[in-house]
């Protein structure tokens, strides 16, 4: 099993049909934070539908059409990462995150999208990256804006909600942009650790 290691006491797994207690047992204590951000979907409240939600993505990732990785906090799921979709033909995937409450504000997201948008662009040839969020959403805005991405636009009303249809605001990454904000980075933190 590989692990990437994402700080001292993080680091991202594959998130494998296997795992469905524990994704389950996660989304238990997400479930209130995340709910309104995720696909009604997404948020699976037995072990079956946790199980089935995970497998989709494995057949996903076996089709190379989009794939799921846990975030794990001194050993614990607190989280994850995700290509929605992603289409290496075209050269376009979509991504995304969710975390509980207890792991916010640590760079986790940050750090897990980097490692998927990196292998994606380098090893997949991705050329754009895409980040769909409900307009209301800030925390995932502001980890748009942290990843680097322009803001294209908002599909006005483009799903239903509990209090109305919802806007999505869609946002990029060119595979150029993030080579050059991959380099920064990396530049940054080699002269943080000095």
């Amino acid at each position: 099993m590989f692990a990437l290691p994402l700080t001292e006491h993080a680091e991202l797994r594959p998130l494998d049909p296997w795992r469905a207690e524990e994704f389950l047992a996660h989304l238990d204590r997400a479930r209130e934070h995340i709910t309104p951000w995720v696909s009604p979907l997404f948020a699976a409240s037995d072990v079956a539908g946790a199980r089935a939600l995970l497998q989709r993505y494995a057949d996903r990732w076996s089709r190379d059409s989009g794939g799921i990785w846990g975030i794990w906090l001194e050993g614990t799921l607190v989280g994850g990462v995700l290509f929605v979709s992603f289409d290496p033909a075209l050269g376009v995937c979509e991504a995304g995150c969710w975390l509980e409450p207890a792991a916010e504000g640590r760079g986790l997201v940050t750090r897990a999208i980097e490692q998927i948008i990196g292998w994606a662009v380098k090893e997949r040839g991705i050329q754009r990256v895409e980040w769909r969020t409900n307009a209301r959403n800030t925390r995932s805005i502001n980890a748009a804006k942290r990843l680097g991405m322009s803001l294209d636009g908002t599909l006005r009303q483009a799903y239903p909600g509990d209090g109305g249809r919802i806007d999505i605001q869609v946002w990029s990454v060119l595979a150029e942009e993030w080579r050059a904000r991959e380099a920064q980075v990396t530049a940054e933190r080699a002269g943080s650790a000095s």
